[in-house]
């Protein structure tokens, strides 16, 4: 049974770790690893609570509908990208592995085979720019 853990910290402690990243000194992550303060929204929390605000950046996005829409076909389409090129690394390697086993039954030279393909390939379509 997994029991969680609370870390109280101090007043002082809170205002030490707040003034040196007002000052310049550190990062809101670099005093999160300096501390080992594990909460992420920790110290953000303490300057919101003591009236800080100055170092809590904020992020307001405002977009329209069609702007939220147009951001949802664009990351699945991301997506199926992704997965496109995934899979065509997985052909690709299945071809070269298939490629290597063939030269090996075969005796011959895998890289006299892959420039004699290139060399091909590159007249067919050098071929093809022509028409």
């Amino acid at each position: 049974m997994k029991s969680n853990i609370y870390v109280r910290y101090s007043e002082a402690f809170k205002s030490q770790v707040l003034t040196e990243i007002e000052s310049g000194q550190l990062t809101i992550a670099e005093a999160r690893r300096k501390y080992n303060i594990l909460g992420v929204h920790t110290i953000p929390d303490w300057a919101r609570k003591s009236g800080r605000f100055g170092m809590v950046s904020k992020l307001v996005k405002v977009e329209s509908p069609k702007e939220r829409d147009q951001t949802k076909t664009l990351k699945a389409e991301n997506k199926r990208l992704k997965e496109m090129i995934a899979d065509l690394v997985l052909d690709r390697k299945i071809a070269e592995g298939t490629l290597e086993v063939i030269c090996e039954q075969q005796g011959w030279d895998i890289e006299e085979i892959k420039k004699k393909a290139g060399i091909l390939l590159q007249k067919k379509s050098q071929g093809k720019e022509k028409k």
